[in-house]
């Protein structure tokens, strides 16, 4: 049956099922399950600290996930104005930001040193595309930290990303706002939720944005922009019963103008250069693009048997459609003999199908309280993607590209004109993937004793793929995940936790451009940590002391020809967090990640005929790639009094490396016997908020980068390129409620 097929029918079944509630009362008041099971889901956020979880499958207090979580609040990311996923991850410690080329432009992460392009999830499910997300209709992103396959599946040593909907819900109310700022800034934002039986609501949620930056062509004026909107549909039937349907649809769209920032010179990002280029030079023109368009469908059904017993499923088809043309920027030469920088093409579509089903349940057995959890997953991927040329729409002509530079009458630089995308078309022989991934897991903590339980869980994947490719043309891998811990839960305010995870990810992640097919990556992580409630429950505090290794490390960047970066790297490190009310007046959001991350054993590369290359030995032992050494992230507000509120916030990065650590030949990084590459500077970024609100409406002024400080916000995977973050900006909404 197709995926909307399906949905159809499963929208029919949720119909019929808020009519049958309709007719028949003593199904609405089923028994005291509804209000038992619903205790969690319903319990407010308190301000920034968050009351709800479902990273471990099923719906829990953070407080008693034995692994470090870092959730972010709608109350968070409202008072920060923020719209986009990327700008939400500033606040959490550990993370940086990839400014990735080609095959993984969009969404792409580093957290605790390893990258998180496999790990991106929407509501528990994977959500891997390469797009731009928004937070529009985000409940809130948590990010489970460390190696999470068994729970999740394939995937990296950093941790899990995932973003939770909104849902409709059993009440009417209306939200929107309009904000209006520098650097042509405008949203509007808009959440109506409406009851229509005593257990079914429909929530509709909309967002339409468009803003710039302070980067210009200093030829033609043309900024980075952008522009993108979105809307969100959750239908709900059974809401607090014991079959419980939504079904929800969303459609964003972005029509941006992509940056690729700027180059490095001796070491350091260009600027102040003799030819006048400096961080406010833009490379690109408004002919560049950055358009996609995503649709993601899915139905969740959830059938209580008993108080503590309950079966989740759900289906998902996935379509993202995308095309960019991006200019990269020129490098630093005499201007006579300035070259011009390449071009980024790209046009791609990517479909899923995905189902999944856990059952959940908890009983005494053998004296022991054991809370078991076990599921099976399906996800079908099919791939495709193109590269583009420029042509005349009137003539025909195709214009060709020589090397990095095209031909004169296109070229796009800051002294020229360019072209756009009415002037591009599809060329070359398309690069397909599919694949069908299945996996099947169980989970079982046990309260051994009380107060002390222990965790043990696996997971079986099995991935079979077919590539257009001649090097590799099939992949298949078989893999078992684990997840291990012990758990010391002296009263409900402390928890202390020892936990083992691994993760794996298979070369065949989309794409496999090894000459031979190789082992996946495997990735172990082992984590300390405590968990703390203060102030009768409102301030969170959690601590995490852990070392997290990984095996044979794949490229992040698709259009590289080797695919291994190195063979062992670790990263141990430190966290702190607090967040909660300190009073009822005063929030807070903080935290400190302290990074040690290191190559251990430098990469090996296979070419055709077995032939083996190394990269440099002098980078073992060296710092990873845009892995700061030290990472803290400061937000708090104050209640003035019952209808103003003021606050602030600062993000500190420390210095992060930008090289190839495949290269096979780093002496360039080498000077006076100390390791010395591409490095973006850290820097201390300063926002502020003041609001006055009122039950029915609000108005918020929030100033980003109060300091209007020069920072490079995201580091090129492979060393190339960095790319500036936005200047002071303020920007003004309003808010009305009914």
């Amino acid at each position: 049956m197709r995926p909307i097929a399906v949905m159809v029918s499963l929208l029919s079944l949720g119909a019929q099922m808020a009519h049958a509630e309709g007719e028949d009362q003593k199904a609405q008041t089923l028994s005291e399950v509804n209000v038992k099971s619903q205790r969690i889901q319903d319990l407010p956020n308190k301000g920034y600290q968050a009351s709800k979880t479902r990273v471990g499958k099923t719906y829990q207090d953070p407080q008693d996930v034995p692994q470090a979580v870092t959730t972010l609040t709608k109350e968070l990311l409202h008072d920060q104005q923020i719209g986009s996923l990327r700008e939400a991850l500033r606040n959490v410690v550990g993370l940086s930001v990839n400014a990735a080329e080609g095959g993984r432009a969009g969404d792409n992460f580093n957290l605790r040193g390893f990258y998180t392009f496999g790990d991106m999830y929407l509501d528990n499910m994977r959500d891997t595309a390469q797009y731009n997300r928004e937070t529009f209709n985000l409940e809130q992103v948590d990010v489970l930290r460390g190696s999470a396959a068994m729970l999740f599946g394939r995937g990296q040593a950093g941790g899990v990303i995932n973003q939770v909907s909104k849902m409709a819900e059993l009440r009417d109310k209306n939200v929107v706002t309009g904000s209006l700022g520098e650097y042509d800034y405008h949203q509007f934002t808009a959440d109506f939720n409406k009851q229509l039986t005593e257990t079914a609501a429909v929530r509709i949620n909309l967002m339409d944005r468009h803003e710039e930056t302070y980067r210009k062509n200093p030829a033609t004026g043309d900024r980075p922009e952008f522009d993108r909107q979105g809307v969100a549909i959750s239908f709900g039937a059974g809401i607090g019963t014991e079959n419980e349907f939504f079904l929800n649809h969303i459609y964003t769209q972005t029509r941006d103008v992509p940056d690729f920032g700027v180059r490095f010179v001796a070491t350091h990002p260009l600027n102040n250069s003799a030819n006048g280029r400096t961080d406010r030079t833009f490379w690109g023109s408004n002919n560049n693009f950055d358009d996609s368009d995503t649709r993601v469908t899915t139905g969740i059904f959830t059938h209580k048997f008993a108080e503590d017993t309950q079966l989740r499923t759900q289906l998902r088809h996935g379509n993202y459609k995308r095309g960019y043309w991006a200019k990269t920027p020129a490098d630093e030469l005499p201007l006579a003999n300035d070259r011009v920088g390449g071009n980024v093409t790209r046009t791609l579509e990517y479909d899923t199908v995905n189902f999944q089903s856990d059952f959940s349940t908890k009983f005494d057995l053998a004296g022991m309280k054991h809370a078991v959890v076990t599921g099976i997953e399906y996800l079908k991927e099919d791939s495709y993607r193109h590269s583009l040329q420029p042509y005349d729409p009137v003539t025909g002509a195709i214009y060709t590209q020589t090397g990095n530079a095209l031909t004169t009458a296109i070229r796009n630089n800051p002294n020229g004109v360019g072209f756009n995308r009415h002037f591009a078309s599809i060329t070359g022989i398309p690069v397909s993937f599919n694949a069908d991934n299945y996996a099947v897991y169980v989970q079982d903590s046990i309260e051994f004793i009380p107060n002390w339980t222990v965790l043990a869980g696996v997971r079986r994947d099995e991935l079979h793929a077919t590539y257009q490719s001649a090097t590799s043309p099939k992949l298949s891998y078989g893999e078992n995940s684990y997840r291990s811990g012990l758990s010391w839960q002296p009263n409900p305010d402390r928890h202390y936790y020892a936990t083992w995870s691994d993760s794996f990810s298979p070369t065949a992640d989309l794409y496999q451009l090894t000459a031979i097919p190789q082992d996946p990556e495997r990735s172990k992580t082992f984590e300390l940590g405590s968990k703390w409630l203060f102030m009768d429950g409102d301030l969170a505090v959690r601590t995490a002391l852990f070392t997290a290794t990984k095996y044979w490390e794949r490229s992040t960047d698709l259009e590289a020809t080797s695919a291994i970066l190195t063979r062992k790297r670790r990263t141990n490190g430190f966290e702190l967090e607090v967040t909660g009310k300190v009073t009822d007046r005063w929030d807070v959001f903080a935290g400190i990640a302290l990074l040690d991350a290191r190559v251990l054993k430098a990469a090996q590369n296979v070419a055709a005929g077995n032939v083996y290359s190394y990269a440099d030995a002098r980078v073992e032992g060296q710092r990873a790639r845009n892995t700061p050494i030290a990472t803290v992230n400061v937000w708090t507000t104050y209640a003035l009094t019952d209808a103003w509120k003021v606050g602030g916030g600062v993000e500190v990065k420390g210095e992060r490396y930008a090289y190839n650590p495949s290269s096979a030949n780093l002496s360039g990084s080498f000077t006076g016997g100390h390791f010395n590459p591409n490095s973006a500077p850290g820097y201390a970024r300063v926002d502020l908020m003041a609001a006055y609100e009122q039950p029915k409406w609000a108005v918020r002024l929030n100033v980003k980068n109060l300091l209007n400080k020069e920072y490079y916000d995201a580091v090129y995977d492979n060393g190339g390129l960095v790319t500036p973050g936005n200047r002071r900006q303020a920007i003004v909404t309003t808010e009305y409620k009914f």
